[in-house]
């Protein structure tokens, strides 16, 4: 008896046609529709778990700005210190962490904040230097 694959390829076509529920019309009834669809929703799928991640990082970035900027700073000079103290806090949990816990925040943020008054200094006398530099051209 020649076989044909009944019980296999039924199964097969259950589990497509459960994974196409919800479509509209042929969409979710027709096979070959079926397939084309799930191809398109498997592609949409891993595009926008890449959008999704993109979004998420600018909200927490978004915050922790917010969160600076309430003591004083920009977001970029935070994180510069983070990185140059080597606090390996991400921005997820920073964000997290500016929102649900403030006091914790300000003891990371006033670690941060004497590296960036010592920036600043460094900034202030080279600012100075160039000036001077100038005015002696100058005359």
């Amino acid at each position: 008896m020649r076989t044909t694959n009944g019980a296999s390829r039924h199964q097969r076509k259950k589990r497509l046609f459960k994974a196409a529920k919800g479509n509209v019309g042929a969409r979710s009834k027709c096979i070959r529709t079926v397939k084309e669809t799930l191809v398109r929703s498997g592609a949409y799928s891993y595009r926008d778990r890449k959008v999704r991640a993109r979004e998420f990082r600018r909200l927490w970035i978004t915050r922790l700005n917010a969160a600076c900027r309430q003591r004083g700073r920009r977001y970029s000079e935070f994180i510069n210190a983070l990185n140059t103290l080597e606090i390996a806090l991400d921005r997820k949990s920073l964000s997290e962490m500016a929102i649900h816990d403030p006091a914790a925040f300000d003891v990371v943020f006033a670690q941060c904040e004497t590296h960036m008054k010592k920036k600043d200094d460094e900034r202030a006398a080279q600012v100075a230097a160039d000036h001077k530099a100038r005015e002696a051209v100058a005359v």
